[in-house]
């Protein structure tokens, strides 16, 4: 998994390459709702393979840049805390919990229960109500009542930057080649909030709370801080101070 996911491409990524359409039915046979316009990728030009790929290659660029004020690639962090309010059954396949948490598409948990040790990793399909909460993929296991749920991510705005580089990348893979000049105007939109971003985070405007920072004495990356400074009781174990 990447620093982001499809889900993200597709929300992300310009209408040209999806397969709605404003004039498009629904299963109704009446007019598609404005919100629901391009929310999947069209699979003939961008399947799965093409879109990890690109996640893959933004991630790698995100890494190289960060990696001298960071250690790479990043982790993933609970950044939020909620149990179940109801069974997880054959009767209920939702997550309800028991208190609204801010919880949106692409957002992944992991259920896990004590008892039993059982656990299982989730992505968020869709808000259906007040903390209830449908997932991409079918919870396999019953998970009763009071089961922690936690949601993992990295630490913004790293996602934000993954998903519109890889956006990016893939809008112009397929369009480029057939406008004058050379380029996308999406695509340079893309990568300027993308850069600005990682500038924030270089020059020290955005910290990555959760992650193992490396010093650099000076911004000179000839000085290089060891990770942590010894206390006096290392020493005798580690005499020489490094």
């Amino acid at each position: 998994m990447g620093y982001c996911t499809i889900t993200d491409i597709t929300h992300t990524i310009a209408q040209a390459l999806t397969t709605a359409t404003a004039d498009s039915p629904n299963d109704f046979g009446t007019l598609s709702d404005l919100l629901e316009i391009g929310n999947e990728l069209d699979r003939n030009l961008v399947t799965d393979a093409v879109a990890e790929y690109y996640i893959q290659q933004a991630d790698g660029e995100i890494d190289g840049t960060l990696s001298e004020l960071y250690k790479t690639p990043f982790c993933e962090r609970v950044t939020f805390e909620g149990v179940l309010y109801s069974d997880v059954d054959e009767y209920n396949p939702y997550i309800v919990l028991e208190r609204n948490c801010p919880l949106a598409a692409a957002d992944i948990v992991i259920l896990t229960e004590a008892s039993s040790g059982q656990e299982e990793r989730h992505q968020i399909d869709a808000v259906i109500g007040t903390a209830t909460y449908s997932t991409v993929s079918e919870i396999q296991y019953f998970f009763p009542e009071g089961t922690r749920v936690l949601r993992v991510a990295y630490p913004p705005p790293i996602r934000f930057i993954s998903a519109r580089l890889a956006a990016a990348a893939i809008y112009d893979k397929y369009f480029s080649a057939e406008s004058s000049p050379n380029t996308s105007k999406f695509g340079e939109s893309m990568r300027a909030l993308a850069y600005d971003r990682l500038n924030d985070v270089l020059y020290g405007r955005i910290i990555l709370h959760g992650q193992h920072r490396i010093g650099r004495r000076f911004y000179n990356p000839n000085l290089v801080d060891q990770y942590g400074t010894p206390r006096e009781g290392d020493l005798t174990r580690n005499p020489m101070g490094r």
